[in-house]
């Protein structure tokens, strides 16, 4: 497995757990955290990236690979920042378009005197499918409850700057800044690695990707057509409206209209689909 690239070089953990730096044959794509790839040891104990195999799936960022085989993306909220719910749906629209699962953590709980509104909130994303955690990384609320998710997958946290997850993370991987030092000294990276995205084991139980690539997130790139696609909740009725074209904005008998109308939709997606679209 791939654990981090550095420009064309690699640092590829084998299943004994030992490191070898390699580099990739020309006529092989770089390979990022996550691939799988099949390796020749030279005399000098080196690695020659022959092939990778086949990818489960792929998160690109502006058109860049980040990393692949990823088993589950979570998005990190928080009380303070406060969450926002236009935000939350520009990552779930980009993590429905690329097919990969993706589902929310909200930290920080210890700072909200009214849980219930809290939960209350994000019953709409739970409602259609997305698991909600309710964790503080301060206080140890559910830390040992959300572990056990992460056991035998590997994983991608996202979210904006603030909310907790390097808190999570150093309480995921305790010795992080011991494993960052092993991968620089053994890749002979240095300082790179730690802004690079790198694969890092979860002593817990699974595999987890740290990228500072995806920590900012835009819609720019997103077609209207891709981010109705990220409403999944909305895909039973886009067939049903009159006009093929319907952008269930100003159409007459729209079905996502009607269906909001009816309470099939919440009334807040609704809303913030109008306003990425127009935006």
């Amino acid at each position: 497995m791939v654990i981090t690239r550095y420009k064309k070089r690699l640092l590829v953990k084998i299943k004994s757990g030992e490191l070898y730096q390699c580099v990739t044959k020309n006529n092989i794509d770089l390979s990022v955290a996550g691939d799988r790839v099949i390796f020749q040891i030279t005399q000098s104990n080196q690695g020659i990236v022959t092939a990778i195999l086949e990818r489960h799936n792929q998160l690109y960022r502006t058109h860049k690979l980040i990393a692949t085989n990823i088993d589950q993306l979570w998005l990190v909220v928080a009380m303070e920042p406060h969450y926002q719910f236009e935000l939350i749906d520009r990552y779930l629209i980009m993590a429905e378009n690329a097919k990969l699962p993706i589902n929310i953590v909200v930290n920080k709980v210890e700072l909200t005197n009214n849980i219930k509104k809290v939960k209350y909130d994000f019953s709409m994303y739970k409602n259609i499918g997305y698991s909600i955690n309710y964790l503080s990384v301060k206080k140890q609320i559910n830390i040992d409850k959300f572990k056990l998710k992460l056991n035998n997958k590997t994983h991608i946290f996202l979210g904006q700057s603030g909310v907790g997850k390097s808190s999570l993370i150093n309480k995921l991987i305790p010795e992080l800044n011991l494993r960052v030092n092993e991968i620089s000294t053994k890749s002979k990276l240095g300082k790179h690695t730690t802004t690079n995205t790198t694969l890092y084991q979860i002593p817990s139980g699974g595999d987890l990707i740290d990228s500072p690539g995806i920590r900012k997130f835009q819609l720019d790139e997103f077609s209207n057509q891709e981010i109705l696609n990220g409403f999944k909740e909305f895909n039973p009725f886009t067939n049903a409206c009159k006009f093929r074209n319907c952008a269930h904005i100003f159409e007459p008998k729209c079905a996502i209209k009607l269906a909001v109308k009816l309470g099939d939709i919440h009334k807040k997606r609704y809303q913030s689909y109008i306003t990425l679209v127009s935006s």
